[in-house]
């Protein structure tokens, strides 16, 4: 494990955003590293394409809600 050094405003957008997420700071710029080295590794995905790509990896099965 490493400490990464980011700029403040990126801090206080990665902040925010793990609080809608519901994700610790650090698990929110986690997920944000992964997805774009996953979109800078497969060009021709979509952001919905890569997450459910990493959920059926991971084995989870989702279903739709009533009304979809």
């Amino acid at each position: 494990m490493g400490i990464v050094k980011i700029d403040d405003d990126l801090h206080e957008e990665i902040r925010k955003a793990s609080s809608v997420m519901v994700r610790s700071i650090n698990a929110q710029a986690e997920f944000w590293i992964k997805i774009g080295m996953l979109a800078e590794t497969n060009p021709d995905k979509t952001f919905s394409q890569l997450v459910q790509e990493q959920m059926a990896n991971a084995d989870v099965r989702l279903r739709r809600i009533a009304g979809d």
